[in-house]
């Protein structure tokens, strides 16, 4: 009985040592003479690393919305031409050309410092001839899969510089500041939204019922409608007190209008009842009504020149 089970071990132990025979003469042999896949340990270590996010761009097409800034800056070491152009209202009706023979302009140049920074400079002809300055800086940005708005604080000031004899009004009375914080998202390939909480600052006011600090929330907004034609528009709505309601002779700034990129030029197409194109102006000083068909037709027109070093291997 002992010796069938010591037979019987045997084979056991014997058949398990062929199968393991078998199986390593079936397998190739190690190659020792080849280099570690370094670029394979690479990759797989960048795949245990968080990726960063890819930043979000052309929420809008222009550092305008329409009269409005937009979070958009200028491109680095890029000077912007700006040419705003505001006719009277379409009510003149014939004898006005609808509007086309009176004509408010403003001239900028605007000037990109960096990705984050940007400043410009602005002459207005009708509204008190002023002339107008800001500084606009990109505090955060949006990012796919992350953060989801961008976020860009404008400062501005103007300064009226008709001529005016009234007794007092000094340099200083003649100025006036606006405080803005411009909160945008992509919603979409196609639609962008923004979000103007602003304060306007006027060290002199017409009387005592109109107020020095002037707070009012813009909404505006971006639809795509093709590679290069983009339906746009904004609204500011003035916080006001029943006080100066009562005898506030203003409205709300609404436009609407296209943005048309030309490639070097960006042209926008609207309508608007803001005549003024400086923030005092259009958000303080809007005097056309849209529920009585009081409005204008506008235009703003864009150039980029490139200022930088020009790489003679690349062409700009």
């Amino acid at each position: 009985m002992e010796r069938k089970t010591i037979k019987m071990m045997k084979k056991i132990l014997l058949t398990v040592f062929v199968c393991a025979t078998g199986l390593a003469i079936a397998q190739p042999p190690a190659d020792t003479t080849k280099a570690p896949d370094f670029d394979a340990l690479l990759k797989l270590a960048d795949s245990t690393q968080p990726v960063e996010k890819a930043v979000v761009t052309a929420t809008f097409k222009s550092s305008r919305i329409i009269n409005g800034h937009s979070t958009e800056l200028a491109k680095p070491k890029h000077l912007e031409f700006r040419l705003s152009h505001r006719f009277g209202s379409v009510r003149d009706g014939l004898s006005g050309f609808f509007g086309l023979d009176n004509a408010s302009t403003r001239i900028g140049l605007e000037y990109g410092i960096n990705n984050f920074m940007m400043v410009g400079i602005g002459r207005s002809g009708a509204f008190g001839k002023s002339v107008d300055g800001f500084f606009k800086a990109k505090i955060l940005r949006q990012k796919e899969h992350g953060m989801p708005i961008t976020i860009a604080l404008l400062g501005t000031t103007a300064i009226n510089t008709a001529e005016n004899n009234t007794e007092g009004y000094r340099f200083d009375s003649r100025l006036s500041y606006t405080f803005q914080a411009l909160i945008a998202s992509k919603i979409s390939e196609k639609l962008s939204l923004q979000l103007m909480p602003t304060v306007v600052h006027r060290n002199l006011v017409p009387t005592a019922a109109y107020p020095n600090d002037l707070v009012a929330i813009g909404v505006g907004g971006r639809l795509k409608l093709s590679r290069r034609v983009s339906l746009n528009a904004e609204y500011f709505y003035r916080v006001l007190s029943a006080e100066y309601r009562r005898v506030d002779p203003y409205h709300n700034s609404l436009s609407i209008g296209f943005d048309i990129d030309t490639g070097g030029h960006i042209f926008s197409l609207h309508f608007t009842n803001s005549r003024p194109q400086i923030e005092n102006g259009f958000i303080g000083e809007t005097s056309f009504d849209w529920l009585k068909g009081d409005f204008s037709f506008g235009f703003n027109i864009t150039r980029q020149f490139y200022l930088g070093k020009k790489d003679k291997n690349v062409g700009w």
